[in-house]
């Protein structure tokens, strides 16, 4: 069993900036940044495998955000710039030895995630 813990989130204004971090028990292969809006599913923000490669979900996505992983800490984060008000959701951490998206199931580990709101 690998548990997650999010930290970081908070209330900025539009234009601002927030850093999410990830602290695992273990850092397996992959790992990404999830959120959700209530009423709406959850939805991919960036994944990051252990030797790197990131990946984000759209390139608007690509242009403000950059994940990031220390292996050596277990840990996994997010920099967020250029904040919007539609960025505004909670943040899940997630982790799994395999890549889940290509096995049409969900990751094996999750966080209890951490919320970020945006304000105009």
């Amino acid at each position: 069993q690998i548990k997650l813990v999010e930290s970081g989130g908070g209330s900025v204004q539009a234009g601002g900036s927030l850093r999410l971090t990830c602290l695992g028990s273990h850092a397996p292969h992959c790992m990404a940044w999830l959120r959700q809006i209530p009423g709406r599913e959850r939805e991919a923000v960036a994944t990051i495998h252990t030797s790197g490669g990131p990946t984000y979900s759209s390139d608007d996505i690509k242009g403000r955000f950059t994940i990031s992983r220390d292996n050596d800490r277990n840990s996994m984060y997010l920099q967020m710039n250029s904040l919007k008000p539609d960025d505004t959701a909670m943040y899940f951490c997630a982790a799994d030895p395999f890549e889940w998206w290509l096995l049409k199931r969900q990751p094996a580990y999750w966080g209890q995630g951490t919320q970020v709101t945006v304000s105009s």
